[in-house]
């Protein structure tokens, strides 16, 4: 079990910090994957980067936890950035986004990410 959670946890803040490169590099495209489709280079320019700063700055966090502090501190740091993507299902909603979207991505993320938090707290 504990290879598996320290597995589960290094991919999704590997994960993190694609999507957080993907936003800063990719903005166009990051958005549509997101959910609600922005211009970079409109209005939607500075949230654009700004997510993919929150996103990236979470994972490498989460893998600096996980290797310097340990699996109960990236425990801890998961349940509460699960949060995120609750809210991102929230937000992809209330802005038109598919359910599919909303549940899929977000909503099944966040789920992923409580599964690896509680496993973790096993270790």
């Amino acid at each position: 079990m504990t290879v598996t959670a320290y597995t589960l946890a290094v991919v999704l803040n590997l994960f993190c910090v694609f999507l957080g490169y993907r936003f800063l590099f990719q903005p166009a495209s990051a958005a549509t994957g997101y959910g609600v489709p922005a211009r970079p280079d409109g209005d939607a320019g500075a949230y654009l980067s700004i997510k993919g700063l929150r996103d990236g700055t979470f994972g490498l966090l989460g893998l600096a936890l996980l290797f310097f502090v340990g699996a109960r501190a990236e425990a801890w740091f998961m349940l509460a950035v699960a949060i995120v993507p609750l809210c991102d299902t929230l937000i992809v909603l209330r802005h038109g986004g598919t359910k599919a979207v909303a549940f899929g991505i977000h909503f099944a993320t966040a789920v992923f990410v409580l599964i690896t938090a509680a496993l973790l707290f096993l270790v």
